[in-house]
């Protein structure tokens, strides 16, 4: 089983629910039953949460030998649309089969069982790579498979015939980065708790410089190393995708953009303190050119220019930061990680304006 519980009001009997100061993320009893009605294991529950929890919340969930992993929104209040866990479990039912994706065992719109919705998926060995390597991956030639590997992945994300996966009703197959800038304008200027001119500056650009985008594909969204698992054992092979909450129908080569931008290899430049892949940088792995030349070799599109794309993954990222920091900042979220984005941020925008030339 996993590591004991962070917190002892994160799990809860109905009584303890009863008492506690904030809502519990899970509760025993009626999820039990859940479980229950869909044969999902036997016996009294056991759950540790997963991860660091910034987004939806995962937990490890066990019945005797049995285990699984349920995802749900983290504690309200959050924004509307935001953490749709159900959306997520239907875009990974009909990626089953056809993308690397844990398979969903069953999905709960009833938000009065555990207190919001959730789905249950299956638990999956191996390794998450965020700041340190497995012992078995640590060669160079396994840190050069990595990238290979990652890249592969994506190229499959993106060749699946979504209408024939039942995902048509996920996205809109046209207009999808005019909406993209649209909308995170609009949750900036909502959201934003003191100017910035850099992130008007290149918002701005971004609507000026629209690119022609090619045919529509599955887009995961937050595509990058520390959302996706590798087996246990070398050879290094990618075996799950994680954290499709943001994933929809749009242009593939944002993918593209983002996880280049948020790879940091050891021929790139220095990424500043927002590096979500510092583990990158060592002997072997592939730098932001060697992904992209990969990406073209095997999906067969031509990449061309992706300052745009990349000008917007990192633009997107000081809106979602903006945001969490406000719950942060006026008290909605007590997670102190989020308080620690406001100089991040600052940084950020300036980078955003630099790859654009804005």
């Amino acid at each position: 089983m996993s590591a004991p519980l962070a917190e002892d009001d994160v799990v809860a009997t109905h009584a303890d629910a009863r008492r506690s100061a904030r809502p519990p993320l899970l509760i025993t009893e009626p999820l039990e039953r859940f479980l229950d009605e869909h044969d999902l294991g036997a016996g009294p529950l056991a759950a540790a949460p997963v991860g660091e929890g910034h987004s939806n919340v995962t937990f490890v969930i066990a019945r005797g030998d049995w285990e699984a992993v349920i995802r749900r929104p983290p504690r309200p209040p959050i924004p509307p649309s935001a953490h749709d866990v159900l959306r997520e479990a239907r875009m990974l039912t009909g990626l089953e089969g056809r993308a690397r994706v844990p398979r969903v065992l069953a999905t709960c719109a009833d938000a009065t069982v555990i207190g919001a919705p959730f789905y249950v998926m299956q638990k999956l060995e191996g390794h998450v790579i965020t700041d340190t390597l497995p012992a078995a991956l640590d060669t160079a030639a396994e840190r050069a498979a990595i990238g290979r590997e990652l890249i592969d992945a994506l190229v499959e994300i993106h060749a699946v015939d979504w209408d024939a996966a039942g995902l048509a009703g996920l996205g809109k197959p046209d207009g999808y980065l005019e909406r993209q800038v649209r909308r995170f304008s609009g949750i900036w200027d909502m959201t934003k708790t003191r100017e910035l001119p850099d992130v008007e500056r290149v918002g701005g650009w971004l609507r000026a410089h629209l690119p022609t985008s090619p045919p529509t594909t599955v887009v995961h969204g937050d595509f990058r190393l520390g959302n996706v698992m590798f087996a246990p054992e070398a050879p290094a092979r990618l075996i799950a995708v994680f954290d499709w909450e943001m994933a929809t129908l749009g242009d593939p080569l944002a993918d593209v953009g983002y996880l280049t931008t948020m790879w940091s290899g050891p021929g790139d430049p220095p990424p500043g303190s927002f590096n979500l892949s510092a583990v990158t940088r060592a002997e072997g792995f592939a730098d932001g050119g060697d992904l992209v030349a990969r990406y073209e070799e095997r999906s067969g599109r031509v990449m061309g220019d992706l300052r745009w794309y990349r000008t917007l993954a990192v633009w997107k990222a000081c809106v979602f930061m903006e945001t969490n920091y406000r719950r942060a900042a006026t008290g909605a979220s007590d997670d102190p990680y989020l308080l620690a984005f406001g100089d991040t941020i600052v940084e950020l925008a300036a980078r955003a304006r630099a790859l654009s030339g804005a």
